[in-house]
C-alpha cells in the first residue's frame, strides 16, 4: 500500500519516527538521513506544483520504503523513484507500490505517462518495472550515477 508523504512526515522519518499510526522498520534502516532530507527537500520543490510528490510504501503497518517523483511534472510525465529498506526488498512490496501509483496515474487526468530509470546493474528494479508493463525506452548517462535505462509505462 502506499501513502501520501507530506513535509511533516518527512520531518518524523528524519527524527528516526514513523508518522502515526504506522511504525517504522525495527531491523534495517529505511534510508539514510541525507537520502530521507534530499528527498524531501525535492517533494517540497515540486508540491506547488504538482502533489502528491511522494509516497510511503506501507506493509503490516510498518513504513518499509518511499516511492517518489525525482522530476518536477513536466507535459503530463511523472518520473518516479523508489526504494525499500534492505529487510524488506524481494517480498514484492516495490512491485506492488509501482502497481499503485501506476493505478492512482490512471485516475489522474493530468498524467498519460510514467517514466523510471534504473542503473544498468540493477536487475531487481527492472525486473520491477517489465512485472508493472514499463518497456525500456532509451538510455542515459548521469553524471552521479553513471549508465542509466530509462522505462516508461502509458497511463
Amino acid at each position: 500500500m502506499i501513502v501520501s508523504a507530506t513535509s511533516a512526515d518527512f520531518l518524523e522519518l528524519l527524527e528516526g519516527r514513523a508518522p502515526a499510526p504506522w511504525r517504522l522498520v525495527a531491523d534495517s534502516e529505511l534510508a539514510p538521513a541525507e537520502v530521507l532530507r534530499m528527498l524531501a527537500d525535492l517533494a517540497d520543490s515540486i508540491r506547488p506544483d504538482f502533489d502528491p510528490a511522494a509516497w510511503m510504501i506501507i506493509e503490516d503497518g510498518e513504513v518499509v520504503g518511499l516511492l517518489s517523483l525525482v522530476r518536477p511534472y513536466a507535459e503530463r510525465e511523472i518520473c518516479i523513484g523508489y526504494g525499500v529498506a534492505p529487510s524488506r526488498r524481494n517480498r514484492g512490496a516495490t512491485r506492488e507500490a509501482v502497481a499503485s501509483v501506476l493505478e492512482w496515474a490512471r485516475g489522474d487526468e493530468r498524467v498519460e505517462r510514467v517514466i523510471a530509470e534504473t542503473g544498468l546493474d540493477n536487475v531487481p528494479s527492472q525486473r520491477v518495472l517489465e512485472r508493472n508493463g514499463f518497456a525500456k525506452i532509451g538510455s542515459r548517462v548521469d553524471a552521479e550515477d553513471g549508465d542509466l535505462l530509462i522505462w516508461q509505462a502509458k497511463v
